[in-house]
């Protein structure tokens, strides 16, 4: 039996609060209590307390990072990594700090209530086919915009993606030495321009990634329902 890869999760959270109406960077805002990226990590540490995580924040909010840490007596493990100026870079970065082989789930850092067992068979799925990404199925209707306006297309082809999503070192790695180009959206489409398959894994629709305001009225009720079944 082939020895278990170590598991790695990179933790990207390089927003603003600019869509959220809010002069906090949205990572940092308060949901039940404190910061949204602790209850990120908190969920990879539930999964697994050997997880090896590297939270990537642009260069000008680390220090407010570590106070937030301080402040809130928060002591999970993680090291801290500078983002680049895109996403892209961000990721880069935080590639540099794992050695060796290994699953790199690479996560955002705004989505604080993916569930264990997604994490779970993200990391199962890519250990036997070099990549997982988490998506579901869309609920509503979808068209496609064309030059004559618009035509309804099939949902049933199409799927929404979500994070973590989980490669294999040595593919991440290949597929992150190229330039960065402006359809990279996630690292699905960064490995796939390399060539390699993508794998998906079925999601959860309260997974969602906190952008607006609207967002963290889910966020407090999803925080409420996990605090009541604690």
């Amino acid at each position: 039996m082939a020895p278990q890869l170590p598991e790695y999760a990179i933790i990207v959270a390089g927003g603003s609060g600019t869509r959220m109406q809010h002069d906090v960077p949205k990572q940092f805002i308060e949901v039940a209590g404190k910061p949204i990226l602790m209850h990120t990590i908190e969920r990879f540490y539930k999964y697994s307390a050997a997880i090896r995580l590297i939270v990537v924040l642009p260069q000008e909010q680390l220090s407010t990072w570590r106070e937030l840490c301080r402040k809130y007596n928060f002591k999970l493990f993680h090291m801290i990594v500078a983002g680049g100026t895109t996403r892209f870079g961000s990721v880069k970065n935080g590639l540099g700090a794992v050695i060796g082989e290994g699953l790199i789930a690479v996560h955002d850092g705004v989505r604080p209530f993916v569930d264990t067992e997604t994490i779970q068979e993200a990391y199962k799925t890519a250990a036997a086919t070099g990549s997982a990404v988490v998506a579901v199925s869309p609920k509503d209707s979808i068209r496609e915009l064309t030059q004559e306006g618009s035509s309804a297309v099939p949902r049933a082809k199409y799927k929404l993606v979500q994070t973590p999503q989980v490669f294999q070192a040595s593919i991440l790695r290949q597929a992150y030495e190229q330039p960065e180009k402006e359809w990279f959206t996630d690292d699905a489409s960064v490995v796939e321009s390399i060539g390699e398959r993508i794998t998906l894994v079925e999601g959860s629709y309260r997974n969602i990634k906190i952008t607006t305001p609207e967002d963290l009225i889910l966020a407090e009720a999803f925080a409420a329902q996990n605090q009541q079944g604690a």
